[in-house]
């Protein structure tokens, strides 16, 4: 399935995110649309990694989707682990691939079934995991 950009899934993809949803094999994965602009592919899958050691490693001036297995507190109620899709558009990155990755979008999450929230994010404050965590227990980003 392609999305209105004409841009495909690679099968890679799919079959990773089985391994982070199923097998809980990864901390995350990350993906990126091919450079010749047809296809998102598999970028890194990361076994273990914390939170902020992912949002550090994101590039400063390209966008990425990811899917991170995000843990976090829900007060005496104890700890919850939910996949939330990641599409980081940094402000810096050019006009074009911004567009592209947004009219990219459905096609990546049509195909990730189970994804509990999604997170957009321009810059780094909006990945913090304290923002990341409120938006979660909201349940306002699904």
């Amino acid at each position: 399935m392609s999305s209105l950009s004409g841009v495909s899934v690679s099968d890679d993809v799919v079959a990773e995110y089985q391994n982070i949803k199923l097998g809980k094999k990864y901390s995350y994965i990350q993906m990126k649309i091919s450079d010749d602009k047809k296809l998102i592919v598999m970028e890194k899958a990361v076994e273990s990694a914390t939170y902020d050691d992912f949002v550090k490693q994101l590039p400063e001036k390209e966008c990425r989707y990811a899917v991170f297995d995000f843990n976090y507190e829900l007060g005496e109620s104890g700890h919850r682990n939910e996949l939330i899709f990641i599409v980081w558009c940094p402000d810096t990155s050019a006009v074009h691939m911004k567009m592209l990755y947004a009219a990219s979008k459905d096609a990546v999450k049509k195909k990730l079934v189970g994804i509990s929230h999604e997170i957009q994010a321009t810059e780094l404050s909006e990945l913090s995991k304290h923002e990341v965590t409120e938006k979660v227990k909201s349940k306002k980003y699904k």
